[in-house]
């Protein structure tokens, strides 16, 4: 063989097994968690008994939101994602009776996607090349019966102090078009002029408008969405936030930013950073009452192994 062949094989092959090296590498500097090896809870790890007798504090008039939407079969959903319920009577079908007291009951079966409507994603949810928040690979731990590791029944209680940031009021467009995306620059101005102040511990939720505009379209609903950018994640991020939610499907832009690839916010904020995401949260009672800071209160379904879950946060003020 002539020797520039060789010496290109052998560069080829130097190239493939140090390069593979090099990949591990950046990757495990992208999906380290920063609580240390074998963390199950992410950004949970910063919530306090203080942080939640602060957010008590918030407390004023005592009036509460339930921030989510109601979910059935037609609620616009990523992907071929949906739910159906089935309703029974069992050992009373027909005209039968549990006892002489004429007992009856509904029982009821789910079968769907936990991904839908109101939802929170789970640390196991998004990885890069199969690797996901702690460097798990999916080999490892994502298996058809459940998460061995990263399951949402992880996620301790959230209860913290929750921040709105009314986008529409930003823009001065209600709702915010579709591929909108805000940053630092916008979350920072949008901030000063709510006089809030993102801190330690904090759930940020983004009020945008596309859900109340579009949610009944879900052609529209689906098809792009105002959201949150790479810079306002590290923003963030740097913040040191507990979770991050907005009024539409994905919380992030879309279309994405040029040249940042597949739902980079996800991969930022939860398997770079452990930072939970909420979608489809129904933030325009919270909106239209000029609720700035609240009292924030979360329990996620405690099923073993869920990669997502459908929840019901809940604000107080």
């Amino acid at each position: 063989m002539h020797l520039k062949a060789i010496a290109a094989l052998a560069a080829a092959a130097f190239f493939a097994i140090h390069g593979a090296h090099a990949q591990e590498a950046a990757t495990a500097d992208r999906c380290t968690s920063p609580w240390g090896a074998g963390d199950q809870i992410g950004a949970a790890n910063r919530l306090t008994p203080e942080m939640a007798r602060r957010a008590a504090g918030l407390v004023t008039t005592g009036k509460s939101y339930a921030l989510s939407i109601e979910t059935n079969d037609d609620t616009p959903a990523f992907g071929d994602r949906g739910i159906r319920i089935v309703v029974n009577q069992p050992d009373t079908i027909g005209d039968a009776r549990l006892g002489p007291n004429g007992a009856t009951y509904n029982d009821d079966f789910l079968a769907g996607h936990m991904g839908i409507g109101t939802q929170i994603d789970g640390l196991g949810h998004a990885g890069r090349d199969h690797v996901y928040y702690d460097c798990n690979k999916a080999a490892d731990f994502a298996h058809s019966g459940g998460l061995s590791k990263l399951g949402i029944e992880h996620i301790p209680a959230i209860v913290t102090r929750g921040v709105l940031l009314d986008m529409t009021d930003y823009y001065g467009q209600d709702p915010v078009p579709g591929g909108t995306v805000f940053n630092r620059t916008e979350i920072e101005a949008q901030a000063k002029k709510q006089g809030v102040t993102i801190g330690e511990g904090d759930v940020v939720l983004f009020h945008t408008g596309w859900m109340k505009a579009h949610l009944a379209d879900g052609a529209a609903f689906l098809a792009a969405e105002p959201g949150l950018g790479v810079d306002g994640g590290q923003y963030l991020v740097e913040q040191g936030v507990v979770a991050v939610g907005a009024d539409n499907w994905g919380v992030e832009v879309s279309p994405g930013e040029p040249g940042t690839g597949a739902m980079p916010v996800h991969l930022l904020l939860l398997m770079q950073n452990g930072i939970y995401v909420m979608e489809y949260v129904k933030t325009d009672d919270l909106a239209a009452d000029d609720v700035s800071e609240f009292m924030f209160v979360l329990g996620t379904p405690h099923i073993t192994g869920l990669v997502q879950g459908i929840v019901t946060p809940v604000a107080i003020r």
